[in-house]
């Protein structure tokens, strides 16, 4: 899937490029989603068997990527 990902958004030909350079960049994390929600069950994520979480850096590398979590109560 990736290297069709990469053939089918090349770098360098989408209208974005002419203002900050990264157009490819944006449309592939629009392919794979910016976030996700991950149920915490009895302290431990809560994935099945072959399911984990990849960060995907389309737009780098950067030295200071920073990621965000946020937790919320079930109540």
């Amino acid at each position: 899937m990736w290297s069709t990902c990469c053939v089918s958004i090349p770098p360098g030909v989408w209208l974005h490029d002419r203002q900050a350079g990264n157009g490819d960049a944006h449309l592939k994390a629009g392919l794979v989603e910016p976030s996700e929600t991950i149920p915490v069950i009895e302290g431990t994520l809560g994935f099945s068997t072959w399911r984990g979480v990849f960060f995907c850096e389309f737009d780098g590398p950067r030295h200071d990527r920073r990621v965000r979590v946020t937790v919320l109560a079930d109540r």
